[in-house]
C-alpha cells in the first residue's frame, strides 16, 4: 500500500508541476518567424494559450529516450516544467511517434498543429519530432530564455515540413585555434536550433593534431602544441626558433570525444572526424619526422597555412602502417560511417626527389606524382571500406586519377566542378566558397574584425543552392546537400567564431532545408531581425550585418530606375545625387528613383538612430 501511495504521490507531483512559472508576463504572438522556412504553413483565426495548466505529453515515446530528455531539458531552460503524463486530448503539448508511416513526412519531416485544444506534433521518427520541437521553440517569444511568461498565446496554424536535402553540414576548424568541449557543444546547440545535422570536426592540420592516440603519444605530446604567435597577423608570424617552447594548442581525449558524440547524437547531429593527408602534415611530421621523405626534424607550423614540405612519404612502408593504425583508432571513436581525409593539393616536390616514392611510382606504373597521391587515397579508402567506413575528401581527389568507388566528394571549387563530381561520385556535398566560406568578411572590412580577405554578406549567402545550374537532372540525386566552412586562421576565440557564423548560418540552413519556391529574401531579412533578438537572449555573438546599400538599376527610357535596399531591414537611407556628401538633412529614400545615366548616387545609412558604416558612392 505504501508503494502505491508513493507512486500516486509522484504522479500527482509531476502533473502539478507548472509548465510555466507562476509569476511573469503575458504575451500574444502576432506572427511566426521560423528559420528555415517550413515547406507548408497556413495560419488560421483562432489561438491557443500556453499556461500553468498546459501539460507535456509523449505518445509512443519513452520518457528516457534521448529526444524526450532533450525536449524536457530545453523546456526547463525556458522556465517550463514538463510533467511526463499520459495522452490527454486537450490543453497539452503532445508529441506522437507515428504508428503508421506518413509518406509525406519521410525520415526527418513532421506535422505541427496549434489548435484551440493544444499543440499536437507528430513524426515518423524521433529526428522528425526533434525538428518539430526546434520549430516550436522558434514560435515562442524571442526572449523566452531570459523572461518568464505566465501566458503565451499562439496563433492557430498547421505546419507540414520536411528537408530538401538530407546532408546539412557545418565544418569547424579547431587546428589553427583550439576550442574547448564546452564551446564545441555550444556550436552543436546552434546547429540543432537551425536543423543542421552533420558536424565535420576538423581535427588535424599543419597547425595542430587534436586527437589523443595512445599508440602514438607524440601526436599530442608534440603535435598538439605550437609556438605562440599571438599578436601577429596570420601568415606573417616568424617561424619558431630552435628550442623555443611550444605552449599554444590542446587536444581531445577519448572521453572528450565520446562526450561530444553523445551530446551531438541527442540533437540528431552526426559527428564526422576530419584530418588532412598526405599534405598539411606539419603536426604529424613534428611528432614523427621519419614519416617525411627527408626525415629531418620539424616543428608544428605556427602561422603559414601550407609549409611547402609538410608531406608524408608515400614510399615509406611505415607511412601506410601509421595511417592505418591512426585511422582505425579515429574511426573507433566516432560512430559515423564517414571520415574526411582532406586530400587537398600538396607539394609533390618531396616525392619527386625521394627514391622510395619514385620506386613506388614506377612499380605501380603511375604517370605522375598526382597519381601517386591518388594511389595513397585508394589504399586508405580500401582499408577503411573493409571496416564499413567511407572516405570523404575535397574535389581535388578528382584530379588524382581513379576515384575510390564509395568516396564522397566535397565540391569546393564551384558549380562546374560540382557538376563533374556528380557524374563521378555516388555522393557530392557542395561547399562553394562563394556562398559557404564563413571565415570571409560579412561587411565592409573597415568596420569588421580581421577575417579572410574576401567578402560574403548575408545576402550573398542566401543565394546558395547546392544544385549546380548545369547539372543534368539525372545526376542531381547525387547532390546530397551542402557544407558551410569555418576555417579559423584569423579566428582565435570562440566568440569570434560565433560572430563569423552568425547570422549567415541561418541563411545557409534555409538554403538546405527549404524548397526554392518557399524561399524569399525580403521575408527572410525580416525574420532574421527576430532571430538576432533570440540569439542575443541566448548569449550568442553575431554580426549586425552589412549596411552597405544594395543598389539595383533597371532601364527606363533615357533614365535608370534605381532601387535601394539594405541587408538589414528597417534602415533609414539618406542620399544625394549631385555628388555632395549626404547628411541627415538629405533626402530619405522611400521609393525607386529615376536618375540620368552617369549620375553619382551617394548614401548614408542609419539604423535604430545610429549611423552605420560610412558613405558609399555608386556611379550609375
Amino acid at each position: 500500500m505504501k508503494t502505491v501511495c508513493n507512486t500516486r504521490l509522484l504522479l500527482c507531483s509531476l502533473v502539478l508541476l507548472a509548465i510555466l512559472a507562476s509569476c511573469g508576463e503575458k504575451v500574444q504572438i502576432a506572427e511566426y518567424s521560423i528559420i528555415p522556412e517550413p515547406e507548408y504553413i497556413v495560419m488560421k483565426g483562432r489561438s491557443y494559450t500556453l499556461s500553468s495548466s498546459t501539460r507535456l505529453c509523449f505518445a509512443n515515446l519513452g520518457r528516457n529516450t534521448p529526444t524526450a530528455k532533450y525536449i524536457a531539458t530545453t523546456l526547463r531552460r525556458m522556465h517550463v516544467r514538463p510533467a511526463f503524463i499520459g495522452n490527454p486530448e486537450k490543453d497539452c503539448i503532445l508529441f506522437t511517434l507515428n504508428d503508421t508511416i506518413n509518406p509525406e513526412l519521410g525520415d526527418e519531416g513532421y506535422l505541427l498543429q496549434v489548435l484551440p485544444e493544444g499543440i499536437f506534433i507528430s513524426a515518423n521518427t524521433e529526428r522528425g519530432l526533434l525538428y518539430a520541437f526546434q520549430t516550436f521553440v522558434q514560435m515562442l517569444p524571442s526572449d523566452i530564455l531570459s523572461t518568464t511568461y505566465t501566458h503565451i498565446t499562439l496563433p492557430e496554424c498547421t505546419i507540414l515540413d520536411r528537408p530538401r536535402f538530407p546532408w546539412r553540414g557545418s565544418q569547424l576548424d579547431v587546428c589553427r585555434h583550439f576550442f574547448t568541449v564546452k564551446q564545441i557543444k555550444r556550436h552543436l546547440d546552434l546547429m540543432a536550433a537551425y536543423k543542421l545535422n552533420k558536424f565535420v570536426w576538423h581535427l588535424a592540420d599543419d597547425q595542430g593534431w587534436r586527437i589523443e592516440v595512445n599508440s602514438y603519444p607524440a601526436l599530442t605530446d608534440i603535435g598538439a602544441w605550437r609556438v605562440d604567435r599571438h599578436g601577429y597577423r596570420w601568415g606573417s608570424a616568424p617561424p619558431p626558433k630552435p628550442g623555443e617552447e611550444a605552449t599554444y594548442g590542446g587536444f581531445y581525449t577519448p572521453s572528450d570525444i565520446a562526450d561530444v558524440v553523445e551530446y551531438a547524437a541527442q540533437r540528431n547531429i552526426e559527428v564526422i572526424p576530419s584530418i588532412d593527408i598526405p599534405g598539411h602534415c606539419s603536426a604529424i611530421l613534428a611528432a614523427y619526422p621519419s614519416l617525411a621523405c627527408d626525415a629531418k626534424p620539424r616543428q608544428v607550423a605556427c602561422g603559414p597555412c601550407w609549409p611547402h614540405d609538410a608531406t608524408l612519404c608515400i614510399g615509406n612502408d611505415s607511412t601506410l602502417t601509421f595511417l592505418f593504425n591512426v585511422l582505425d583508432h579515429i574511426t573507433s571513436l566516432f560512430p559515423s560511417e564517414y571520415i574526411h581525409i582532406g586530400c587537398s593539393p600538396c607539394s609533390t616536390e618531396p616525392w619527386e626527389q625521394c627514391p622510395r616514392c619514385q620506386a613506388l611510382k614506377h612499380r605501380h606504373h603511375l604517370k605522375s606524382e598526382t597519381e601517386l597521391q591518388g594511389w595513397l587515397i585508394n589504399q586508405v579508402a580500401d582499408h577503411l571500406s573493409r571496416k564499413g567506413i567511407r572516405i570523404m575528401g575535397w574535389d581535388d581527389m578528382l584530379d588524382c586519377g581513379s576515384l575510390p568507388p564509395d568516396a564522397v566528394v566535397i565540391a569546393s571549387r564551384g558549380d562546374s566542378v560540382a557538376t563533374i563530381a556528380s557524374l563521378l561520385a555516388p555522393g557530392v556535398i557542395v561547399a562553394n566558397p562563394q556562398y559557404c566560406s564563413f571565415d570571409y568578411y560579412q561587411a565592409d572590412t573597415l568596420y569588421q574584425p580581421l577575417a579572410s580577405p574576401q567578402t560574403l554578406t548575408l545576402h550573398d549567402s542566401y543565394l546558395f543552392d547546392p544544385i549546380p545550374h548545369k547539372a543534368p537532372s539525372a545526376q542531381q540525386e547525387h547532390i546530397w546537400g551542402g557544407l558551410c566552412l569555418l576555417w579559423t586562421d584569423h579566428i582565435d576565440t570562440y566568440s569570434q567564431a560565433e560572430y563569423q557564423l552568425l547570422p549567415r548560418l541561418c541563411s545557409f540552413a534555409e538554403s538546405l532545408w527549404s524548397k526554392p519556391e518557399n524561399r524569399d529574401w525580403q521575408h527572410f531579412r525580416h525574420k532574421i531581425a527576430q532571430h538576432k533578438t533570440r540569439l542575443a537572449s541566448e548569449g550568442y555573438n553575431y554580426c549586425p550585418g552589412s549596411f552597405k546599400p544594395l543598389v539595383t538599376r533597371t532601364h527606363q527610357g533615357d533614365h535608370l530606375l534605381v532601387t535601394i535596399e539594405t541587408e538589414v531591414a528597417d534602415c533609414c537611407i539618406y542620399y544625394t545625387t549631385d555628388g555632395s556628401e549626404p547628411t541627415t538633412e538629405s533626402t530619405v529614400y522611400t521609393a525607386p528613383i529615376a536618375l540620368p545615366r552617369g549620375s553619382t548616387l551617394r548614401t548614408l545609412t542609419y539604423y535604430q538612430g545610429q549611423q552605420q558604416e560610412g558613405i558609399y558612392s555608386y556611379k550609375l
